[in-house]
């Protein structure tokens, strides 16, 4: 009877305590890095009338167990408990000097992993009993990240065996990071995570690759994501591998009396090749030859000597390797055009291609030029011909027509030498030839009669329709010797064909 009397006056309290309003406000998560610094809040919202506040106490709830962490009492005042005395504090000054008890924030500092877990603010007031919220605080471990070479120098042997070049570690990160490779080397990551005991986490990613030629100097990238930061760092790598041998200076044309030929031993290695050594196989080397570093010079012109394979062999720390070339000897060259002294095929095919444009530009002048002569050849031609008169008798054509020729003319017609008139012949002789019709006054009318064509201008108004005209040709006349004839079948003198 006792209990459920005890248990009904509790209930009632919780709906006193509801009805007045008290409440505990707090965020319902926090978070930090290992290191930094945080805020827990809590402040209590009292009611009207207000209740008093006996005390206030922060725990750390671990499992299912409450660590007492920091307590305000209005009337003993501030205690924090160890382990964290040295780093909790309340964040309001008038906490620790008593006078309010209302907001109890605390502040985290030098934050640990192990300060990771919920936290509970728990009020206690009277009459209306206790009044708690919880936080929870999660904790953070930024990781340390770097990239390192296997080894400083990285050596390709002659087998083909895949080797770890570099390893990207991202160590004790929490939550663990992502990590990716930039490179245009062909490889294969591997990667591998280890949980640490303080909960952080290690991811670790090699690169695997089989060194050779091609892998020296590449580039590696290694890109660490944690969170929203992204930490790159890169290597370069040092592969030392055998001499990558060729001979060159043979072309496939050496014939008979060529002067100035040599061979040259390329080697591609690292580190350098310190030794060259020429032989010939089957023989010996021809006694004009003379050795430098890595070159054959001859002497003298190419003769049947020479021919043979020559071998170069070219020796570095790490190996040995050889070029070899066959130099045959030929009678006549083989491709003549371009043995001239420092013209090679592709400068000869760049001067004929320049040679051909200029060719090109030169026809087209000419062509210009030719087809200027011509129009003003037939410009003058044309100079003195009557395009402002027609002809309205005798052959009954003009200039633009394209009727016969008019029948010959006889050849000594005079024109005045001073006159842009038109020019007409002059009257039928007794002797077969023309007067000048200047020279003489007659009937305009008995005149036309003789004529053997006229002209008019083209607005004359006179009436030729009833004429009938009689044409007299000497026919055994001649063109006088200054007079040219015109395709429209009139003279014209040389003075005025040159003008």
């Amino acid at each position: 009877m006792g209990l459920f009397t005890g248990m009904l006056a509790f209930l009632l309290a919780l709906q006193v305590q509801a009805a007045n309003g008290q409440s505990v406000q707090m965020d319902s998560s926090k978070s930090g890095f290992v290191g930094s610094q945080v805020e827990l809040r809590c402040i209590f919202v009292n009611s009207n009338p207000p209740v008093k506040i006996s005390q206030v106490t922060w725990q750390k709830l671990v499992n299912v167990t409450k660590q007492n962490v920091a307590i305000a009492n209005p009337a003993l005042g501030v205690s924090v408990l160890p382990p964290f005395k040295e780093r909790v504090a309340f964040k309001q000054a008038e906490v620790r000097y008593r006078p309010s008890l209302e907001d109890t924030t605390i502040v985290f500092s030098n934050l640990q992993l192990s300060d990771e877990a919920a936290y509970i603010c728990e009020y206690t007031t009277f009459p209306a009993g206790n009044r708690e919220n919880m936080v929870n605080l999660t904790v953070f471990a930024r990781p340390t990240t770097r990239m390192t070479l296997t080894a400083p120098t990285i050596v390709a042997r002659g087998q083909k065996r895949k080797m770890t070049v570099a390893t990207c570690v991202s160590a004790n990160g929490k939550p663990p990071s992502v990590i990716k490779w930039d490179t245009r080397l062909k490889g294969e990551p591997t990667f591998q995570e280890t949980r640490n005991p303080n909960g952080t986490v290690t991811v670790r990613s090699n690169y695997v690759v089989v060194p050779s030629r091609e892998t020296h100097k590449q580039k590696l990238t290694c890109i660490v994501t944690y969170q929203k930061e992204r930490i790159t760092d890169s290597v370069v790598l040092n592969v030392q591998y055998e001499p990558e041998v060729k001979i060159e200076g043979f072309d496939g044309n050496w014939y008979l009396n060529r002067p100035n030929v040599q061979l040259t031993c390329r080697a591609d290695a690292n580190p350098p090749v310190t030794i060259y050594q020429w032989k010939l196989l089957n023989g010996s080397l021809p006694r004009t030859v003379e050795i430098k570093n890595n070159t054959l010079f001859f002497k003298e012109p190419v003769n049947y000597d020479l021919a043979g394979t020559y071998v170069c062999d070219a020796t570095n720390s790490i190996g040995t390797r050889t070029g070899i070339v066959d130099v045959n000897i030929t009678d006549l060259p083989i491709n003549p055009p371009y043995q001239g002294e420092g013209v090679s095929p592709e400068q000869h095919n760049t001067g004929a291609i320049i040679g051909g444009a200029v060719g090109g530009v030169i026809l087209v002048v000419i062509a210009a030029i030719l087809l200027f002569i011509f129009l003003r050849r037939r410009q003058r031609t044309f100079k003195g011909d009557y395009s402002t008169k027609k002809h309205v008798f005798g052959n009954g054509y003009s200039k633009a027509g394209g009727l016969p020729a008019h029948p010959p003319i006889t050849k000594n017609l005079q024109f005045p030498e001073d006159s842009d008139d038109e020019k007409k012949p002059g009257q039928i002789g007794s002797t077969g030839g023309f007067e000048a019709i200047g020279d003489r006054n007659f009937d305009a009318e008995s005149e036309d009669l003789k004529r053997p064509y006229f002209t008019v201008d083209e607005g004359e108004s006179r009436d030729y329709e009833e004429r009938t005209l009689a044409f007299q040709y000497d026919p055994e006349s001649e063109i006088a010797d200054d007079m040219v004839s015109q395709t429209d079948g009139s003279v014209i003198s040389k003075k005025e064909w040159y003008v």
